[in-house]
């Protein structure tokens, strides 16, 4: 397996550009079930998680197109979910999004447990419980869960047993086929929620949010094609971010969606993070971080949206190792979130384990060069960002995991002046 070897300690300055969103590709990706015309998405991220979703489909007979470096045209047509291949729907959490289209098109689907991060307990229970309240009767074995939708619908009032990204994206996918109306309540409202309910208008389908957390949706039996340019995404962005904060240089981190990120800049700049925003234009823009000496974090909580999302905590977690401390870090979404400040321990960092959500980060600390295993996607770019404020070499193994969400990693930190050198296996 590939590693990466990073020498820290080497200032860093100029831009660099957050790509397409990641985790608003899957439902896009899985939305193309939904009809038989062409689909066109633009701004794709070039990761391991968007290969494996658009080989996902192809397994299955849809026609995969690449019009442009980041475009891609599917066309479903010919699909056939038999020949679904499980292995790949094992390699990433985003797969389950698949249940929802094709219960909606061909009323029968066996999911495997989706893959993707070791962060905590991630079954579709949410899932198969939403979608039993509209009549989808699942059954559950060893090897996965088995859906069927009889063809009539049971209800037309759904409540979410959790706040769930993907728990909402498969109501909204399978919904999305029938006049309705149906009601999804504990409804998730995050970026890729709006992205697809986006997309899924300019399918044909109509969809109003009376009030928070609530989506009214009213589908039709057939549904347009698409052309569609994905949102930039706003965890890479708020990751580039506090990388610029911790190393202390002078970044600009450009294609922010502001829009998505109002808790977390206030909380930047309520702990003294220096930053300028060089451009906002309808929520999405630049932005300048500074060299901030009077950094101070007190507590960082994640929560759903609009709260701080988990999927920042984990370079937070970072920055707070340089900061006067304690620092509170609390998690309570996933009970293995914390498991990249095992490897902060490894550098010198001084953390107190409270329990599986919690813990006290004690700060400031010189971090020294280590080697680190990546422990999920967001850990691994905690790691990447330790490392560059490390004295010494660190080498980060398993960065398949990193690969699989941000796009040539290295390669972007190196034009800004990162020492940083992937070591193929």
């Amino acid at each position: 397996m590939d590693t990466f070897v990073i020498q820290g300690r080497k200032p860093l300055t100029g831009e660099i550009e957050a790509r397409g969103a990641k985790n608003a590709a899957f439902p896009l990706l899985a939305a193309t079930i939904l009809t038989t015309e062409d689909c066109v998405i633009s701004n794709l991220p070039l990761i391991e998680d968007v290969y494996r979703s658009i080989e996902i489909l192809q397994s299955m007979g849809a026609t995969i197109e690449w019009l442009g470096e980041r475009t891609v045209r599917v066309n479903t047509k010919d699909l056939n979910p038999a020949t679904l291949n499980r292995d790949l729907m094992l390699k990433l959490r985003g797969s389950v999004l698949f249940a929802g289209p094709l219960l909606a098109r061909f009323g029968k689907v066996f999911m495997p447990q989706p893959g993707g991060d070791a962060i905590g307990a991630r079954s579709i229970n949410t899932h198969t419980d939403a979608l039993s309240q509209l009549g989808v009767v699942s059954t559950p074995s060893a090897a996965g869960v088995e859906m069927v939708f009889p063809g009539q619908l049971k209800g037309q009032e759904v409540v979410l047993g959790e706040f769930s990204v993907t728990g909402t994206e498969n109501l909204l996918l399978f919904a999305s086929v029938f006049a309705g109306p149906i009601t999804i309540k504990i409804a998730d409202q995050d970026y890729q929620v709006q992205e697809l309910m986006h997309v899924l208008s300019a399918m044909g389908v109509a969809l109003i949010t009376p009030q928070p957390h609530t989506i009214v949706i009213k589908g039709k039996g057939e549904l347009h094609g698409f052309t569609h340019t994905l949102m930039y995404d706003p965890i890479e962005a708020g990751t580039l971010l506090v990388l610029g904060a911790a190393v202390g240089g002078n970044v600009t981190v450009k294609n922010v969606e502001i829009r998505f990120l109002d808790l977390f800049l206030k909380k930047l700049r309520d702990s003294n993070v220096l930053f300028e925003i060089l451009r906002d234009e309808n929520g999405m823009g630049d932005i300048r971080v500074f060299p901030s000496p009077h950094m101070k974090i007190e507590k960082i909580q994640s929560w759903t949206y609009p709260g701080v999302a988990s999927d920042l905590q984990s370079c937070l977690g970072v920055l707070a190792t340089q900061t006067p401390g304690p620092t509170l870090l609390h998690d309570p979404l996933y009970e293995g979130r914390l498991k990249y400040l095992e490897e902060l321990v490894k550098m010198g960092a001084d953390i107190e384990f409270l329990d599986p959500h919690r813990a006290l980060i004690k700060g400031p600390v010189k971090l020294h060069g280590a080697d680190l295993v990546t422990p999920d996607l967001r850990g691994g770019a905690a790691l990447i960002i330790a490392a560059l404020i490390a004295e010494g070499t660190s080498t980060i193994s398993n960065i398949y995991q990193v690969d699989r969400g941000y796009e040539k990693i290295e390669e972007r930190l190196q034009k800004l002046g990162a020492d940083i050198t992937r070591v193929m296996s």
